[in-house]
């Protein structure tokens, strides 16, 4: 039986959730060309400045982002860039699973 650190599962578990919403996706997307300010993220993102504020608090809640500020500016950029390396990885993961369906739903199709 492998030993697992629950505690450590728990966490991973917690900080996996932070990342289940498509525009928090979206944010790190963006964030990881560099720091962004919420006006800049919420046009990007085409969503409502409050919307993008909300997303931006449970990121930095979280520990994903981190904050600096520049007069009344607040700019946002990751804590870490492996969050953002880590979401790509997912992305290219799905893209990957979704190309494999593709290929057996024509197969399945042409039979």
């Amino acid at each position: 039986m492998a030993d697992y650190d629950t505690e450590l599962y728990a966490l991973k578990a917690e900080l996996c959730k932070t990342f289940a919403d498509p525009k928090r996706l979206m944010i790190i997307e963006e964030l990881r060309s560099g720091e962004r300010s919420v006006g800049e993220l919420a046009e990007r993102l085409s969503v409502p400045h409050a919307v993008a504020s909300r997303h931006l608090a449970i990121l930095r809640e979280r520990g994903a982002v981190r904050t600096r500020r520049e007069g009344t500016n607040i700019f946002y950029s990751l804590a870490d860039s492996r969050i953002g390396e880590a979401c790509q990885l997912v992305h290219q993961a799905l893209l990957g699973f979704m190309e494999r369906n593709r290929a057996l739903a024509e197969k399945v199709m042409r039979s």
